[in-house]
């Protein structure tokens, strides 16, 4: 076995208690890692792989990296989803016996990352728990470190409620108990993406008791000692900025699962997995960036309580009205910086003098923002102005204390004011009076000796001293200069008045660099006793930030307060909020959506690209809209209140998960069917066209029926199974809808005009043809369809026949195609003796054609 060096063995005994990590071991100037992490680091940072000891027998793989550029590659291994452990030395190297002291001072994952350049300013960086327990229960916690933010969810529904409430949320590390079934956590994985962390550890630790204080379940708790705990061991630092745990009773918001929220786009787009396209990027005109993180929040869990929604609306609604007030207010904001997460860096250690500066400017703002919302006589306004409390004395103590325009080094002084620290103001008169005399002693020497070029200069090395050229060496008195340092064209001297000044001069600029660092370090410590104030301003701000966006977004867009009824959803000319943002003409067809209790599903017909999944699409975004607070795309809104939306629209495989389209379609048509009641929507589009047409028009009939039948909730279906449309005879809460269409000189023209009543024609060879397929195609297409129209009209007639002649027929058909049998095959005999039993005069066309589908098949499997 090989044998180490005592540096080498430190580092493996360090790196044992980090396996799931990069060991970034610091040695001088650099930052250094070995064997598998050296190899794996070098393929990822796409640095140089080298060796130690590469004379021995078995060199050691290394690679390093300089330690003042390290935030750029630990900003693209964590992005990676990878862990880094910063490793420092931890003693003078000067006074160590033997190696040098070192200890992991924080380990840096996917979801406790602080610096700023590793995150997105107007998202949160979530890091989750997941706990079960024995009665089949989970908890959720959420921290965002960079915020403090902390909130829990218990879920009783099952290990699919847990999914589908982590996609709801921007999650990047999800801390497990080792104990969670393997089964389970390869969920996590493939279907969430996430790093996957351990914490077995859920003694709650006394410092956070406040933390804890609304939490009266021991389910609960134990989540969030899990979190904190995991968070604590791997920051090894302050948190003195993290919020009371806030418990996310999930009754009080509408409910969107991982399909809607992905089907409907209200984040991110399906296809670039990007903010622009989506529902959020036509609403976020917030002007802060904590801001744009709660309405971000908002639309992710719009509400339920209709008294919550119209106070945000009334609040939109005063905005609206004072153009010239939302106007100040909105140039105001701009000069309000991230107060979160300012004061989760004051905490955390890592502010400097720039950022506290950035908070002294934001928190100046707060008279005139309170000022301009004093100007809006409305209630709802008038409480958000009471909550804003300025702190006079915060701001005070930044003003006393600090520079308008300081460094961004806190180690190398000029950061604190003149005035604020005696002690301090007597090392800077002494440097500066020293530098006078410097000044002054440079006008003697050349005054004395003659030499106009004479200069009395300074570095880290010699220190100061006088300058000659060789050219006046002749004019310098004897014994005077001391000879300090020989240059090409010049000689450079000192004197012991000169070196005496020196020493002062350096011994106060060093002691008022130390001092101004202590100094600022006490002051970040006051300003920590304000962490809780800072962060309700922060609060108040971004809610005022978001409400005035929305006046903002609902007058450029002409978009309409909505009410809330409890007996139907009524909106006149409803538009897509995103899809006419982008459309090139700005001609944006609008519709009408009606659905009450007497006619609760409206079924869709109409061929493709019509807008079918536009309009079913627009109203689910509307409704969102609604019960986030903000005014809807349309003429009128009257909406319902929704408890959950559910959707399939679109097809997509779930390559990941091994599930092909049609699996997907099902798995997410039972979701909805599983858990909607009749306070909920359901959008289901094109049903059934994974399989066989049989197939998919019996389970698309079958899905509309139980929906209509037994869960009443209000449903958008639409399909290309024309023959569903005849459910509006036997189903007496179902309406026929279509999207006109127009057929002019051999082509289609979609008119995107919903309209009563069911479609006559698909179109699908015209979609075709507006593809730009090959003329030949088309034509063979045309063909087929017209021999296929044939065989119908032939099938219509013999289905028109008197039931007894259909029968015979029927049975006579079956007769001449089946020779090979048997007269007496027992099967033949069930077969005519369940055609005997049909009575077809009770019997709807389509139960007709999906019994004797199902006969076929039985008649074909006998062959």
């Amino acid at each position: 076995m090989a044998k180490y060096t005592p540096m080498m063995e430190q580092y493996l005994q360090i790196k044992a208690a980090y396996k799931d990590a990069f060991l970034f071991f610091r040695l001088g100037d650099f930052y250094e890692m070995f064997f598998n992490d050296a190899i794996e680091a070098a393929r990822e940072l796409e640095i140089t792989l080298t060796k130690r000891d590469p004379g021995q027998k078995e060199p050691i793989p290394m690679c390093g990296i300089p330690y003042h550029a390290a935030a750029n590659y630990i900003k693209i291994l964590v992005e990676k989803g990878y862990k880094v452990a910063i490793c420092e030395q931890v003693e003078d190297p000067k006074t160590a016996k033997g190696v040098v002291k070192r200890e992991v001072v924080q380990l840096i994952t996917p979801g406790t990352v602080m610096e700023s350049t590793m995150l997105t300013e107007g998202e949160n960086n979530y890091i989750a728990s997941l706990s079960h327990f024995e009665d089949g229960s989970f908890v959720i916690a959420y921290n965002d470190l960079s915020t403090g933010e902390n909130r829990l969810a218990l879920i009783e529904e099952g290990f699919e409620a847990v999914i589908h409430e982590f996609y709801n949320q921007p999650i990047r590390e999800v801390v497990i108990p080792s104990t969670l079934p393997e089964g389970l956590q390869s969920q996590l994985q493939t279907r969430l993406q996430v790093t996957l962390s351990y914490q077995d550890e859920v003694k709650f630790s006394a410092e956070y008791r406040d933390l804890s204080e609304n939490l009266n379940d021991e389910r609960l708790m134990t989540a969030f000692s899990r979190l904190l705990n995991y968070v604590q061991d791997t920051q090894k630092r302050s948190l003195d900025h993290l919020k009371q745990a806030e418990i996310i009773n999930r009754k009080n918001y509408l409910s969107l699962d991982m399909y809607s929220k992905r089907n409907l786009e209200l984040t991110e787009t399906i296809m670039k997995k990007g903010k622009q396209g989506s529902l959020l990027w036509v609403l976020d005109k917030t002007v802060t960036a904590m801001g744009s993180r709660m309405l971000k929040k908002w639309l992710e869990r719009p509400l339920l309580h209709k008294e919550k929604i119209e106070e945000r609306l009334d609040a939109v609604s005063a905005f609206y009205e004072h153009f010239l007030e939302r106007d100040t207010l909105r140039e105001t904001l701009k000069s309000v910086y991230d107060l979160e997460r300012l004061a989760g860096r004051i905490a955390f250690g890592n502010v400097n003098a720039r950022d506290l500066q950035q908070l002294k400017v934001s928190l100046e703002k707060i008279p005139g923002i309170r000022e301009t919302l004093n100007q809006i006589d409305q209630k709802e306004v008038v409480n958000l102005a009471n909550d804003l409390h300025y702190p006079e004395h915060l701001v005070a103590l930044l003003n006393e204390s600090l520079v308008d325009e300081p460094p961004v080094s806190i180690k190398e002084g000029s950061i604190i004011k003149d005035g604020y620290n005696e002690q301090l103001d007597t090392y800077r008169y002494a440097s500066r009076n020293g530098k006078q005399w410097i000044a002054e002693l440079e006008q003697r020497e050349k005054q004395e000796t003659n030499i106009k070029s004479l200069k009395i200069g300074y570095n880290r090395v010699f220190g100061y001293y006088i300058e000659v050229t060789r050219a006046n060496l002749h004019l310098l008195p004897e014994n005077k200069y001391e000879r300090k340092q020989t240059l090409t064209n010049a000689e450079r001297f000192i004197t012991p008045e000169l070196k005496e000044k020196e020493q002062l001069i350096l011994e106060a600029e060093e002691k008022s660099v130390e001092l101004e660092y202590q100094l600022f370090l006490e002051i970040r410590e006051k300003i920590k006793g304000h962490i809780p104030e800072i962060q309700y301003l922060a609060d108040i701000v971004s809610r005022i930030d978001v409400l005035q966006t929305f006046a903002t977004v609902s007058e450029v867009n002409n978009f309409k307060r909505p009410s809330f009824s409890t007996e139907k959803l009524a909106i006149k000319n409803g538009r897509h909020p995103v899809i006419e943002q982008v459309m090139r003409d700005g001609n944006f067809v609008p519709n009408d959506v009606e659905l009450d209790a007497e006619k609760n599903v409206l079924l869709i017909t109409g061929p493709n690209m019509s807008g079918k999944s536009t309009y079913m699409r627009q109203l689910a975004l509307t409704v969102i809209m609604g019960q986030i607070g903000c005014f809807v795309p349309c003429d009128e809104a009257e909406l319902l209140l929704f408890d959950q939306i559910f959707t399939r629209i679109g097809a997509a495989d779930d390559l990941v998960s091994g599930q092909s389209t049609f699996m997907v379609e099902m798995l997410e048509a039972n979701h909805a069917i599983s858990h909607a009641t009749d306070k909920s929507l359901i959008l289901l589009d094109e049903i059934g066209r994974g399989t066989s047409t049989y197939d998919g028009m019996a389970l698309a009939q079958a899905i509309v029926e139980y929906i209509h039948d037994n869960i009443h909730a209000k449903t958008l279906f639409s399909t290309h199974y024309h023959e569903l449309t005849s459910l509006e005879n036997s189903l007496d809460r179902l309406k026929n809808i279509h999207v006109r269409a127009e057929e002019y000189e051999g082509n289609v023209v979609f008119l995107h005009q919903i309209k009563e009543g069911a479609a006559d024609e698909s179109y699908g060879i015209h979609v075709a043809k507006l593809a730009n397929l090959p003329e030949t195609l088309i034509e063979r297409a045309n063909l087929i369809l017209q021999q296929l129209e044939g065989e119908q009209k032939e099938t219509k007639a013999k289905e028109e026949l008197p039931a007894s002649d259909q029968l015979s027929f029927f049975v006579e058909e079956k007769r001449e195609t089946s020779n090979s049998r048997s007269e007496n095959n027992p099967i033949d005999t069930k077969l005519i003796k369940q055609l005997q039993e049909l009575d077809l005069f009770d019997m709807t066309p389509m139960d007709a054609m999906n019994t004797l589908y199902q006969l076929q098949k039985e008649a074909k499997s006998t062959k």
